[in-house]
């Protein structure tokens, strides 16, 4: 398996570093110590001047943002009295919310499923470099101890890797008719134990794919909505009317929209919805989209803006252990060997698509310029409509009282720089 680091810039505490050389020491610690500025930017005061902010319904200039214990204390006009703030010019370059990743696997040759904390790290490092500041890690279809143990490994370390902000459990209640590059075999009904076998582990988990179709589907959509799970249909081969059930008990979004779902057929005489139709055209259903050009071509997701608009969107990456790695590297999903080929990570038999391989500023630059719309549209299906989605009230908005999670972007729409909670975790 191809391996290669992240180039990034991450300021560590001599604190952090002794704490690393005793973890790296000791075969059996499992998880690394805390974050670099946990401690320190929780009392941090800053001020974010000179920048264009990146707002849902516009970008301003003349503003600057006050940060104190990793919160936006103020959002103001721009002026000389800073105090004894710490200024951070940002000579003239974007400032918006840290990006919000609801789907994505892995990175650097590293998977969620190593339910390391080594692993969590690598992946978390990588997405940090393309502004995500806040990422659900997603399970792949596997049996349920191998999945419990990644929710139990998350809960360990999640407050020492401050990306980390929950869960999204893909599989294993989905339709076999539609796998994708998930392991058949290891697809199931979500059967009351199942279910509660997750359930257990509630806490960590803020997302899960579910097929509606499935036997008992219906029934765990209501159960896992009511522990204040998001639920969202994927991998699904569903007819019209199996989606509406699903909607009517709780499932309020579909995962990587256009793909992995069922879409428009003949049944008998009568052509009948998917649960593709069906998402577009149910208002309150937020739509999944990985932007890569890959899983979604331009006129689809043209389509789908046209359909949900700005605020319907959720942009996903659904990296792969591949995101990073070059052309030709070899990893494995789960057991399944793939492969990085033109910007995408593929099947080794290129028989089907296995997650991509870019980072959220990637999609985001590309939603812009594929499709034509303005930048600030973009960052709202980055930053506030997955932050809505999986109820994350104080995270993807520049607003008083939020979290301090800022990306600096340059006018060509790349990350300079990433703040989580007024930490500095990358920098170019």
């Amino acid at each position: 398996m191809a391996f290669i680091p992240l180039q990034s810039k991450r300021v560590e505490s001599r604190r952090e570093s002794c704490l690393r050389a005793i973890a790296t020491t000791a075969a059996t610690i499992s998880i690394e110590p805390p974050s670099p500025c946990r401690q320190d930017c929780l009392h941090h005061q800053m001020i974010f001047t000179n920048a264009r902010l990146i707002f849902p319904d516009g970008i301003r200039d003349g503003l600057e943002v006050v940060v104190e214990e990793g919160k936006i204390a103020e959002i103001r006009e721009r002026t000389l009295a800073h105090g004894r703030h710490e200024v951070i010019d940002l000579n003239g370059n974007y400032l918006a919310p840290g990006f919000i990743d609801l789907h994505v696997h892995g990175a650097l040759g590293r998977d969620t499923m190593e339910a390391s904390a080594e692993a969590f790290r690598s992946v978390c490092d990588f997405h940090a470099s393309g502004g995500t500041t806040s990422l659900l890690l997603t399970t792949a279809t596997a049996p349920l101890d191998e999945i419990v143990k990644v929710l139990q490994a998350v809960r360990d370390c999640r407050s020492a890797i401050r990306l980390i902000a929950g869960v999204h459990v893909e599989g294993p209640f989905i339709s076999k008719a539609k796998p994708g590059a998930q392991r058949a075999e290891f697809i199931q009904d979500p059967s009351p134990a199942a279910v509660q076998q997750l359930l257990e582990q509630a806490d960590v988990i803020k997302r899960v794919t579910i097929a509606p179709e499935l036997h008992g589907a219906l029934e765990a959509i209501e159960v896992f909505r009511a522990r204040a799970i998001s639920v969202s249909g994927g991998h699904s081969d569903a007819w019209d009317e199996d989606a509406r059930a699903a909607f009517k008990r709780g499932m309020r979004s579909v995962t990587h929209t256009f793909n992995c779902m069922s879409t428009a057929r003949r049944r008998g005489v009568n052509r009948v919805a998917g649960l593709l139709e069906f998402a577009l055209s149910e208002p309150d259903i937020s739509c999944e989209l990985i932007a890569d050009s890959h899983h979604v071509s331009p006129t689809l997701m043209k389509m789908l803006y046209r359909a949900k608009g700005p605020y319907g969107i959720c942009l996903v990456t659904d990296a792969t252990a591949g995101a990073g790695l070059p052309a030709g590297s070899q990893f494995a999903l789960f057991g399944k060997d793939c492969i990085v080929e033109n910007g995408v990570c593929l099947l080794a038999d290129h028989s089907a698509l296995a997650g991509s391989a870019v980072r959220m500023i990637d999609l985001v630059r590309i939603i812009v310029r594929e499709v034509n719309i303005s930048l600030n549209e973009a960052i709202v299906m980055a930053t506030e409509n997955p932050a809505r989605a999986v109820a994350f009230e104080t995270k993807g908005r520049l607003v008083v009282g939020g979290d301090a999670d800022l990306i600096v972007l340059s006018p060509q729409i790349e990350v300079l720089r990433t703040f989580v909670t007024g930490g500095e975790v990358w920098s170019a």
